[in-house]
């Protein structure tokens, strides 16, 4: 296991105000209140070796995390299982997640525990990819201009090519990282809007491999793996995030199509999570967590980007991702490589501050769990407010909003750089740039499924 550790650091003694969970959400509804001493100061966080962990690298080689008196080691995990049952173990006080794990934890989808996000980690960073034989096959439907094909490639085009599999008696078959992952999400929305039913899961019977009616089948392959099991034709291709779509360019065996900023721009992606334990007992630390994680988001998105070379050649290092810098620039930098050769700029393809992208927001847990409903993971219809009462119990801007108003009392950031949080419902207002053109409203989430051609609605499997 891979460790990195910071020297020892003391914490001097404060005469400031101690958080208790009782008195959270006062202190989200004023400015002046101090966060006392760290309750627990030494952390052990875990992550998945992709670029989107930057914000906890970042917090820990610029030394924010030891500025507010956190003593932390880093550590790589073997797959998002493995991660997730550290949190719930205490093996790990938090850890970089997918969206959708403390969401699906909290519900008892897998293993049950309650988790909770305080922080969200980035927007965008991942992308679908195709072996070279499928891209061969997928040309001869996709419209081009000046030799190059027309963006955004949809799963209309790939259709043709699923079809001809299932006629010869093949599955066609897809790799996606974790049942509750948004690439198994995005996937399958992307799959969905081009008329390709990627399958339904059916817990309640037992069945959780998610291939019920499917027309294409997907798997979990843990990220680092997806280019070889790709090129050894396990699967004909995957959703990931990044630096594992530019790394199938690089080797020559793959072809990204999409990211997932054209299947539904800005969308949310990682999160940091912690076991809900956690932050009640260790609530002065769970803010100080936040407040480091603030500094490092936006020192990564500062400038225009400007510091994003300095983080390639952090995350390049074996103890973080372990990819060649190029690898890592390629997105990290604002560009992205779809067919060898033809590079594109895609200046939000990783956004870590900007758009208000680390606010926990409702809207962003309800459309997970809308996911999790239309392929069957949530067995049975739910109320709409349901949906709105697990978002509020996973997601915690409460604690969000005490961190940042903690840094814009210190001077470090301004309040025009959050959200308005004295106004700020947690709902977005409604989002039409998906790649279908249907609008997700997070006060809707009944209204939203009944529009979704493909998918569960009032049924039960």
């Amino acid at each position: 296991m891979l460790k990195t550790q910071l020297t020892r650091f003391r914490w001097p003694k404060l005469a400031a105000v101690v958080i208790t969970a009782c008195t959270v959400a006062t202190l989200s509804s004023t400015a002046s209140a101090e966060v006392g001493e760290p309750e627990k100061d030494e952390l052990k966080f875990g992550f998945i070796k992709l670029t989107d962990m930057a914000p906890l690298a970042m917090a820990y080689e610029k030394g924010y995390f030891e500025d507010e008196g956190l003593y932390v080691s880093l550590e790589a995990q073997a797959n998002w299982k493995v991660l997730l049952d550290g949190v719930i173990d205490g093996q790990l006080d938090g850890a970089h997640m997918l969206a959708g794990q403390p969401l699906a934890a909290t519900i008892g989808f897998g293993t049950k525990a309650h988790i909770v996000t305080p922080f969200s980690m980035d927007l965008n960073g991942n992308g679908i990819t195709v072996s070279n034989a499928v891209w061969e096959q997928m040309k001869a439907n996709i419209p081009m201009e000046d030799g190059k094909p027309v963006h955004p490639i949809k799963a209309d085009y790939l259709k043709p090519v699923v079809d001809a599999y299932r006629a010869k008696g093949e599955p066609f078959k897809m790799g996606m990282v974790f049942p509750v992952s948004t690439h198994n999400y995005e996937l399958r929305y992307w799959l969905a809007a081009g008329g390709i039913h990627p399958g339904y899961y059916a817990p309640h019977k037992g069945d959780t491999s998610g291939t019920i009616n499917a027309e294409a089948q997907l798997s979990v392959t843990p990220p680092p793996q997806m280019p070889a099991t790709l090129e050894a034709g396990t699967i004909y291709g995957y959703c990931v995030g990044e630096p594992w779509n530019q790394q199938a360019v690089f080797k020559g065996i793959g072809v990204p199509v999409i990211t997932d900023y054209e299947i539904w721009k800005n969308n949310p992606e990682k999160v940091f999570g912690m076991t809900k334990e956690f932050t009640d007992q260790y609530p002065n630390t769970t803010v100080r967590i936040v407040k480091a994680l603030l500094r490092a988001a936006k020192w990564l998105d500062e400038n225009d980007n400007a510091n994003r070379p300095e983080a390639v050649e952090i995350l390049s290092r074996s103890e973080y991702v372990g990819a060649d810098y190029e690898v890592i620039a390629n997105s990290m930098t604002g560009t992205f490589e779809y067919e060898k050769g033809d590079k594109r700029e895609v200046p939000d393809f990783n956004v870590f501050f900007r758009y208000n992208a680390t606010y926990p927001y409702y809207s962003d847990a309800v459309w997970y769990l809308t996911q999790m409903r239309r392929w069957g993971q949530i067995a049975e219809p739910q109320s709409d407010d349901w949906f709105k009462e697990v978002a509020k119990s996973v997601y915690r801007p409460d604690l969000y909003a005490i961190a940042a108003k903690e840094l814009i009392e210190e001077g470090v950031m301004s309040a025009d750089e959050f959200p308005d949080f004295e106004s700020e419902s947690g709902y977005k207002p409604p989002q039409t740039e998906f790649i279908d053109d249907i609008t997700f409203d997070g006060t809707k989430p009944n209204e939203y499924l009944g529009k979704l051609k493909i998918g569960l609605k009032d049924e039960v499997l």
